[in-house]
């Protein structure tokens, strides 16, 4: 694996984590509740889920690049049209963020099981994993030395990115709930996600 492509990952799931989804609206739902304690808790928990949806994901994705080059390079062109369709739902989507306070007595233990549950046992983050991670794995060089360099760096920057979320979330509630900045933070991220699938099949075309 060049550094190159670990630039892209990061960057690809940087643009990926930003948007939110049902375990940033938890994240969300707790911090506009109970205030920032809840970032470092939910923080960890989303973590920890998504080591394991990960974990799983790349070991179902080691035993196909074993099994087949083919299938392997079919998984990574699937891989490249999703992209292209989450970034535009994404696009499409309105500007609202369903968050509600969540108000109810929860300890940091509770917290920290709920966001990992919610992450880990959600069946579309494998299905996300599965098809993301092939765009960046060199089926040449060696998987366990990949897999532990990818999850390292997709768990470093989940935490942060929940953390980011909760604080926000407990400062600047208005920001959070605005539909206008919502709406545009959801079509640059849309374009992103967009343009990274095409990029990918450019990439895949001319290879």
């Amino acid at each position: 694996m060049t550094f190159e492509t670990w630039l892209a990952f990061v960057a690809a799931s940087s643009i990926l984590l930003i948007i939110p989804g049902p375990t940033i609206l938890l994240v969300v739902s707790y911090a506009l509740g109970q205030g920032w304690r809840t970032a470092l808790p939910m923080s960890i928990g989303v973590a920890l889920g998504d080591f394991t949806a990960m974990t799983l994901s790349m070991l179902g994705i080691g035993a196909l690049l074993a099994a087949s080059a083919t299938v392997f390079t079919v998984l990574k062109w699937i891989g490249a049209a999703y992209l292209i369709y989450l970034g535009i739902k994404l696009f499409r989507s309105g500007g609202t963020l369903s968050a509600e306070p969540r108000t109810d007595a929860a300890s940091s233990a509770k917290m920290m099981a709920h966001a990992w549950l919610v992450t880990a046992l959600n069946p579309k983050s494998i299905t996300f994993f599965v098809a993301f991670l092939p765009q960046f794995l060199d089926r040449h060089g060696d998987f366990w030395t990949q897999m532990l360099i990818f999850e390292a760096t997709f768990l470093v920057l989940a935490f942060a990115n929940a953390f980011g979320y909760a604080l926000v979330a407990a400062r600047a509630r208005d920001m959070v709930r605005n539909p206008r900045a919502i709406r545009i933070f959801n079509r640059a991220g849309g374009s992103l996600l967009v343009g990274a699938g095409v990029a990918t099949v450019a990439i895949r075309s001319g290879n």
